[in-house]
């Protein structure tokens, strides 16, 4: 642990690298970009902050991993690729230990897709995290949440509720065996943004959203911006979505009204839900295996504005679900 490197020397150690695909990258007032010919820029921006989006002990390397990977998780909900990002880090003192693993979390996922640090900014306060994201999307290509159309199938791709399950745990008020936690925990502090399957998806989803604060939240915002409603069966979003959360359920941890909760209110999935018409079934499945991400259909778009939960009988879930919001 040391307190006497200097900022530059902080970021020169840890987080910077020669540009690549940037026209200019860290060492300038402004790192600059030349988007591809016949490409447009899609950019995001997240904030983690130590106790409100992570545990204090959380390890570095998946906080590396975590920060860079909520980011690109809206790139995958645009159908973009990623090219760079800066990172703006408040730190409350130096720790190289600490810093070694961080870095080493943020490049080995910034390596899987070829994404460069071009620049940021460091200071010291508490623990916060902000990375800004540029990606590339062919000039209108880009997957929006405004473009869902009555009678378009919903989909989800990975396994929600399974972050929302561990979070549980590691508070303290659901116990898990030793190896369903280690799986759940990884999908809380290890998300998989599923960049290639929102590539696969340009040309064939309607619309499409990242899940961050909870399924229904989330698919709400997809049917505001379309004008449109949607009917999901529960039974197959809870059942045929055999993640961490179903195993737990099916186990007789909790009942099946928390399994709901978990699923359709827990954020922190980082999944996509997208919207296609029925003809384009089989290009979805092709774009599930060209993409090797599990993707559900789990139900439909209304003309009706509004979320119902129907099951295949016709028996409606009156329970409600509410979004994750951080000033509520």
């Amino acid at each position: 642990m040391s307190d006497r490197m200097g900022e530059f020397d902080l970021i020169a150690r840890y987080f910077t690298r020669p540009a690549k695909r940037a026209v200019l990258g860290v060492g300038d007032d402004c790192a600059l970009l030349q988007p591809a010919p016949g490409m447009q820029m899609a950019i995001s921006s997240d904030m983690l902050v130590e106790g409100r989006h992570f545990f204090a002990g959380v390890t570095p390397f998946t906080l590396g991993h975590k920060a860079l990977a909520v980011n690109l998780s809206d790139l995958a909900a645009c159908g973009a690729t990623p090219t760079a990002f800066t990172l703006a880090l408040a730190l409350p003192r130096v720790d190289e230990a600490w810093l070694q693993g961080f870095s080493s979390g943020l490049w080995a996922l910034a390596d899987a897709h070829g994404c460069e640090l071009i620049g940021g900014d460091t200071t010291q306060g508490p623990l916060n995290i902000c990375i800004t994201v540029f990606g590339e999307v062919p000039r209108g290509q880009a997957l929006l949440r405004s473009g869902a159309q009555a009678d378009d199938d919903i989909y989800i791709s990975g396994t929600p509720g399974d972050a929302r399950l561990a979070l549980d745990a590691l508070r303290g008020t659901l116990a898990l065996p030793t190896e369903l936690l280690a799986q759940a925990r990884a999908r809380l502090e290890q998300p998989s943004p599923r960049v290639a399957l929102g590539q696969a998806l340009r040309g064939i989803a309607t619309a499409a959203i990242d899940i961050s604060d909870g399924l229904a939240g989330d698919l709400g915002h997809v049917l505001e911006a379309s004008g449109v409603g949607a009917r999901i069966d529960p039974e197959i979003a809870t059942n045929l979505i055999a993640g961490c959360a179903h195993a737990a359920a099916a186990a007789g941890l909790f009942p099946y009204e928390k399994l709901l909760e978990y699923v359709f209110a827990g954020g922190d999935d980082y999944e996509l839900a997208f919207t296609a018409p029925p003809a384009a079934r089989q290009a979805v499945d092709a774009a599930s295996r060209k993409s090797q991400t599990q993707v559900t259909r789990i139900g439909s778009i209304e003309k009706a504005p509004g979320l119902r939960l129907v099951d295949a009988q016709g028996r409606s879930v009156t329970q409600t679900f509410q979004s994750f919001d951080h000033f509520a």
